[in-house]
């Protein structure tokens, strides 16, 4: 299925017309952040380093900055020498244009250049300064340079991925990055509001990838405190829910199950014509499949590997033997990219300023009223 391309449209507003952003963040965090502002009608400018840019820029896929593309989309870029002498007096001069400061550096940096957050509300106070780094500006690894791989180790995330038997596993992209930037454009908006009601007092904000990333580890702080025991990695599995795996077909594809309530599950034992399991003791109660997980899904997946992948999604999304549909289930796509696309057409494809054809995820959220949309193809630094 071909992407859909999305016509660039510089007039159309958004609920955050008005919203100036100066964002001297790098990498993802940071870009993150700016982005879902942009995606919704905020003016975002990029602060780069003349002669290298982002460090996102960078970071290519045949010969493209795929990275780039999709994080700098509806933002403007200007270049600023931080090491010049009269760095300092662009940037005071530059703060009372904007409503919002992005930033990224090193502990301590903006003190040492002489913009300290006291010096850069005492030139605008309504000015919002979020401050993103690996472990905030408090504590004592504030000093150290935090990465996402670093936190997502140090979190506790890494050691609950992947399985018993195995290493811990890192995911595959700069998820620390963006949950802290999800977060951060979150804070950003309640600040801007708080500045607009509260007689224009703008604040800082702490962004840390850190306390991000930990907080969607959900209740497993509260679990150990209480249970004394460290959770064990399960793969595919989880230790909340049963059944809910990747199970193998016969052609060697992958149906992803989860039967998250108990009437999902009763469904699903229909299905796979297993109706019995609904009256079994054994198996009767999530907290006792839990107990049997590992027999759970042996059952399931005995039934899955049965014919091939196509054909057991047909069963479990059509009704089955007695009746499946409900259930959260899917084959494991073998175009991963392309999954988003299938069903709601997430993909935006793009013309770049040579003329190539970029591809990159158009904003997820669906707001009926003044929605996300491309207003600009972003220019590279001068």
């Amino acid at each position: 299925m071909p992407l859909p391309k999305v016509a660039f449209e510089p007039g159309r507003p958004g609920p955050l017309d008005g919203v100036r952003v100066l964002d001297f963040s790098r990498l993802v965090a940071g870009n993150m952040l700016s982005l879902q502002l942009a995606d919704f009608g905020a003016e975002v400018v990029k602060v780069e380093t003349p002669g290298r840019g982002d460090t996102l820029r960078d970071w290519r896929e045949a010969g493209v900055s795929v990275h780039w593309k999709v994080y700098a989309r509806n933002k403007k870029s200007i270049t600023l020498n931080l090491k010049a002498p009269e760095a300092p007096g662009i940037v005071l001069d530059l703060v009372p244009h904007f409503d919002v400061l992005i930033e990224s550096f090193r502990f301590g940096y903006l003190e040492r250049l002489g913009v300290a957050p006291e010096v850069l509300l005492a030139r605008n106070p309504r000015l919002v300064i979020v401050r993103v780094s690996g472990f905030g500006q408090t504590g004592p690894y504030r000093k150290r340079p935090g990465f996402g791989t670093l936190v997502e180790a140090m979190s506790g995330f890494a050691a609950r991925n992947g399985f018993e038997d195995r290493e811990p596993v890192l995911p595959p992209l700069a998820m620390a990055d963006m949950i802290a930037g999800l977060y951060g454009a979150m804070a950003t908006v309640i600040a801007v509001r708080h500045a607009e009601k509260d007689g224009g007092r703008g604040q800082v904000i702490d962004l840390s990838l850190l306390d991000s990333i930990f907080s969607i580890l959900g209740p497993d702080a509260a679990i150990h405190k209480l249970t004394r025991r460290v959770r064990r990695r399960s793969g595919s599995a989880t230790e909340s829910q049963s059944p809910r795996n990747v199970y193998a077909t016969k052609d060697g594809g992958w149906v992803a199950i989860s039967a998250s309530t108990q009437a999902m599950t009763e469904r699903l034992f229909r299905a796979i014509g297993r109706g019995d399991l609904n009256d079994d003791p054994r198996f009767k109660t999530n907290a006792e499949r839990i107990k049997r997980r590992d027999e759970v899904d042996g059952i399931v997946g005995g039934f899955i590997r049965g014919a091939d992948a196509r054909r057991r999604h047909r069963v479990l999304r059509g009704g089955g033997r007695d009746g499946g549909a409900g259930l959260r289930r899917r084959p494991v796509p073998r175009r991963p990219a392309r999954a988003g696309a299938r069903h709601r057409r997430r993909g935006a494809g793009r013309r770049d300023g040579r003329g190539a054809h970029a591809r990159g995820g158009a904003a997820p959220r669906r707001h009926a009223r003044r929605p996300a949309h491309s207003r600009a193809r972003h220019r590279p630094a001068q």
